[in-house]
């Protein structure tokens, strides 16, 4: 029986590479974004190429009970989980004061409840099962403070440390839990956030979505915690380690502007 995978944030980008990734390794997937069009031709292009299952869940993760919605329906549906994937987020590279705090607000909600809510629903019954894997998508920018980007940074810092945490609780069950951290990536990220002009994508390279979702699928697969995407990455991941915290938060203000 093929098992299934759910990807948030499946309509583009690293999303969209997750979905292939997994059909191309004859795994159903369940589509989860906003665009129902996209979505819908997405499914008809992984089942004619792989000969797998495509589901599609138009699903609005910002609105409220949606993660709720989508596990009830899945489960009415007589779909079962193994592989998790929350990939949908979002940033903004603004000064703080200066964005409206909706945005704030919706970037929370989307980048920490949203994924804390999915993973609570979906890893339980993982748990349960004593099988699953789980990959939370979270970023060069969850090891410092960043200037011009503060609550996006601050997000992924959450994801990171949340998803080491429940990595160890998790794994007694069987169940696996990957954080994956990748720099500047091609990507609808980079025009919705404006961070695509800023001095991180001339100076630390710009990674294609289909190479980032290699990474995480392959370190998923193997049941890692934590893995990077590129030497600099790492790198400067590590380097941040021994640097003083407001040094990092200096090279991060360099990195944001544009």
């Amino acid at each position: 029986m093929k098992k299934t995978a759910l990807i948030t944030g499946a309509s583009c980008g690293i999303g969209y590479e997750f979905a292939k990734i997994f059909a191309k390794n004859k795994i159903n997937v369940v589509l989860v974004a906003r665009s129902k069009d996209k979505l819908e031709r997405i499914k008809s292009e992984l089942e004619k190429e792989y000969g797998i299952s495509a589901y599609v869940y138009p699903k609005d993760l910002l609105a409220d009970n949606s993660a709720k919605e989508l596990f009830n329906q899945l489960k009415t549906d007589g779909i079962t989980v193994d592989y998790l994937v929350n990939n949908a987020g979002f940033g903004d590279n603004h000064a703080y004061t200066e964005t409206e705090w909706k945005t704030h607000e919706d970037m929370v909600k989307l980048n920490v409840l949203s994924l804390m809510e999915l993973c609570h629903l979906f890893g339980k019954e993982m748990c349960e099962r004593k099988y699953g894997k789980i990959l939370n998508v979270s970023s060069l920018a969850a090891f410092t403070g960043g200037p011009y980007m503060s609550v996006y940074y601050a997000t992924k810092a959450f994801v990171l440390s949340f998803s080491e945490g429940i990595a160890e609780e998790f794994r007694k069950s069987g169940v696996t839990v990957t954080c994956l951290c990748p720099g500047p990536t091609e990507s609808n990220f980079g025009t919705v956030s404006d961070f695509g002009k800023s001095n991180a994508f001339k100076y630390l390279g710009v990674a294609k979505a289909k190479s980032v979702a290699e990474k995480g699928y392959k370190a998923m697969m193997r049941g890692k915690s934590l893995v990077y995407h590129g030497f600099n990455v790492k790198s400067m991941a590590f380097l941040t380690r021994f640097s003083p915290r407001s040094l990092n938060t200096k090279v991060s203000a360099f990195m944001d502007k544009h």
